[in-house]
């Protein structure tokens, strides 16, 4: 027989369930977009102060010198940002899947067993 506050009770708590998954996902989204901001800013000044420093320069030299240990550094800044980014992106997946790991893992326990039967019969 079907029981009426039983289903209402796991419509509840998957609904709760992915309120808290949204709430999570949007959550990592605002921290990825606030990092991406933030570097984008920080990379933006350096390069303003990097081709007013570049301006004051009286040799060929040294104009090479700096230019070339300004994007030795900027693209190590940029290494680091992607790797942390990438860090970012995978933490949020983790985040996202964790309130679906149980009932995908009793989902796929239950499909083997069935499975199972079905090939032993």
């Amino acid at each position: 027989m079907f029981n009426f506050d039983e289903a209402n009770k796991k419509g509840k708590e998957a609904m709760d369930t992915a309120l808290k998954s949204y709430s999570d996902v949007t959550k990592g989204f605002q921290a990825i977009a606030a990092e991406a901001a933030e570097y984008s800013k920080k990379s933006f000044q350096d390069g303003v102060a990097h081709f007013e420093t570049l301006a004051g320069v009286k040799s060929f030299e040294a104009a090479f010198e700096l230019q070339s240990s300004y994007v030795k550094s900027s693209y190590e800044n940029f290494i680091a940002e992607a790797t942390k980014l990438g860090e970012m992106y995978a933490d949020l997946a983790k985040t996202a899947y964790k309130p679906y790991e149980a009932p995908v893992a009793a989902a796929a326990k239950t499909t083997s067993k069935a499975a199972a039967t079905a090939t032993a019969a």
